[in-house]
């Protein structure tokens, strides 16, 4: 994308939800919007609860407020009468009561409610995976948008019905994932895509029938500054970093090869998640035992994520699925040996930098654990290489002034689109001297702003 000019862009950027320590969405956003500023761009990120942390003052949050019906301290609840602001309120609740998850449509709808309000205000959108339906219109409001795809929801829908027991849990899964048919006839309608791995471009293509030609992979970044070594790691101690009921992530075949493993070695792990009460996850501890052996701990800052992750001998991303993995990332940063399934995008992201086994493979991990645990030198082959290649491919200002490119493309294919149509209107000749300089200025990717507030009369 040569020629682009190098004029600040006002960005938009359009978040669900973003919860800034774990789930990928919540952190690719904080990061992204981080390194924009940086730039020198203006950012706004317009999100709905929960709400995410913001590295820079120089970063406009606006609060696209749900009814914020799965917080953590009250999920599925049923707020007050006083609570209902709209019909679109109305139809989130009533979304939810019948089993649905309704806030990438509901979120959708605000979203470009408060766009069209202030249309004027920003030069780009950048969609973080909501793909609702009320996406369609940005473009109409005259908004070029670009859309993030981490990768498709229906690999969750499909691992989450396999694990389904009984005919009700799975016509409960379909309809919780509902949603994902709208995601598809979307991504098919939205333009330009960015995504994370071939992997990813692969799914998004096969599940969501996307014209490949429409996707560019643009890889994530890693925060140094908080995940790197640390020194002394303590003995025996394995870390992970997944959501704990959620079978995609592959906790249940952590905790079973450790349960195995800790009738031999001193071994003990942490997983930094928050398992539901009396969930899957508790149960399964329980049946197995483990006790003290193992520990699960959420709400810890940056700095104490950065520590915990450094002090561990071993690290563990057991997923059955990855559309990238930023906890693989974050592991190799801090100079932990890796051991990854060989699922999704993962092989992609480590190379040979991690130890791969089957995803679900029980005795698999547990032999590959064991081999670790005894084994400090082939721990720290892993550790450097691991290191070495995120240095090498995973940072964030690399991944903010690429996506920079990707806007200034979507701006200049607006740009044209504009003046084609205007000129065809007008009967004018596409040929003529001024008609392609104003086509060559707006394949610059100029944001067309006095062009803009020209046409909003």
């Amino acid at each position: 994308m040569s020629g682009v000019v190098d004029e600040p862009l006002r960005v938009a950027l359009l978040s669900y939800r973003s919860k800034p320590h774990c789930g990928g969405q919540g952190v690719y956003l904080r990061h992204l919007s981080r390194e924009l500023a940086a730039l020198g761009h203006r950012v706004e990120v317009l999100s709905g609860q929960p709400y995410p942390e913001l590295d820079s003052d120089d970063i406009v949050l606006t609060k696209i407020p749900s009814l914020d019906l799965y917080r953590d301290a009250d999920p599925f609840r049923t707020p007050a009468l006083a609570e209902y602001r709209d019909w679109i309120d109305v139809l989130e609740f009533a979304h939810m009561r019948t089993g649905g998850f309704p806030e990438p449509l509901t979120f959708s709808l605000r979203v470009l409610r408060e766009l069209r309000r202030r249309r004027r205000d920003f030069d780009v959108a950048h969609d973080n995976q909501v793909l609702g339906l009320g996406n369609l219109g940005i473009e109409r409001l005259g908004l070029p948008l670009v859309t993030s795809i981490h990768h498709p929801i229906s690999v969750d829908r499909r691992i989450e019905l396999e694990a389904a027991k009984g005919l009700k849990q799975r016509l409960g899964k379909h309809r919780w994932y509902g949603f994902v048919t709208m995601q598809s006839q979307v991504a098919r309608r939205i333009g330009p895509i960015l995504t994370v791995s071939e992997s990813s471009k692969i799914d998004i293509v096969k599940d969501f029938k996307v014209d490949p030609r429409d996707i560019e992979i643009l890889p994530l970044g890693v925060d140094t500054r908080i995940f790197h070594p640390r020194g002394a790691r303590t003995p025996g101690r394995i870390v992970a970093m997944a959501s704990a009921d959620s079978p995609l992530k592959g906790v249940d075949v952590l905790l079973r090869a450790v349960a195995k493993l800790a009738t031999e070695r001193d071994v003990h792990v942490i997983v930094v998640s928050r398992p539901r009460k009396d969930g899957p996850t508790e149960r399964l501890v329980r049946e197995l035992a483990l006790g003290e052996q193992v520990r699960f701990v959420s709400g810890i800052s940056d700095e104490e994520l950065g520590e915990l992750l450094a002090s561990a001998e071993i690290a563990v991303v057991p997923s059955r699925y990855e559309g990238f993995s930023l906890p693989a990332v974050e592991h190799m940063a801090s100079g932990t040996p890796l051991v990854a399934s060989r699922a999704g995008a993962l092989p992609e992201v480590v190379g040979d930098a991690a130890a791969l086994v089957e995803p679900g493979d029980v005795e698999e991990l547990a032999a590959t654990l064991r081999r670790l645990h005894d084994s400090p030198q082939e721990r720290a082959r892993l550790g450097e290489a691991g290191l070495a290649r995120v240095l090498e491919r995973f940072a964030w200002p690399a991944v903010a002034r690429a996506t920079v490119e990707h806007y200034r493309a979507a701006i200049a294919r607006q740009n044209y689109l504009r003046l084609a149509a205007g000129a065809a209107r007008a009967g004018a000749d596409l040929r003529s001297p001024k008609a392609v300089a104003r086509r060559r200025g707006a394949l610059l990717g100029r944001p067309a702003r006095k062009e803009q507030r020209s046409a909003d009369r």
